[in-house]
């Protein structure tokens, strides 16, 4: 039994680097990895921010003005679009974790196609307030 114990081999701990390009991650587990990934980015900085512009637009005129030529910068521009990426994917892929739950789009073929699915919806709404955006 020691012997047997001795030749299983070990386990390999990976690296991000090793996570991000050595494995290959199905469609599906990027959907779900960047949903996570997009929640916080909605929960934790981007409500702060919405909330703090809010409070300035609202507050006084010149915090209007001012949240305004703030919002003209471009950076702040690739913020919002930042932020309308992370809506638009964490929205999509809701409704198919919702779908999921149902069991529908089990299967590994409708999984695929629904994650792709996912990711074009949400780059098409990205793309479309983008347009509007700018």
């Amino acid at each position: 039994m020691s012997s047997a114990a001795a030749k299983k081999p070990r386990p390999k701990y990976l690296s991000l680097a090793a996570l991000l390009f050595e494995i290959r991650l199905p469609a599906p587990a990027w959907v779900s990895g960047l949903h996570r990934l997009s929640g916080a980015l909605l929960f934790f900085p981007f409500a702060a921010w919405l909330l703090y512009l809010l409070d300035t637009s609202l507050a006084s005129e010149q915090g209007f003005v001012h949240v305004r030529s703030y919002l003209a910068m471009p950076i702040a521009k690739l913020g919002l679009l930042v932020f309308v990426w992370a809506y638009a994917h964490h929205f999509c892929a809701g409704i198919r974790f919702l779908f999921l739950d149902l069991n529908k789009g089990i299967d590994l073929p409708q999984a695929r196609m629904t994650s792709f699915i996912v990711f074009a919806a949400s780059i098409a709404l990205t793309i479309f307030f983008a347009w509007r955006i700018w």
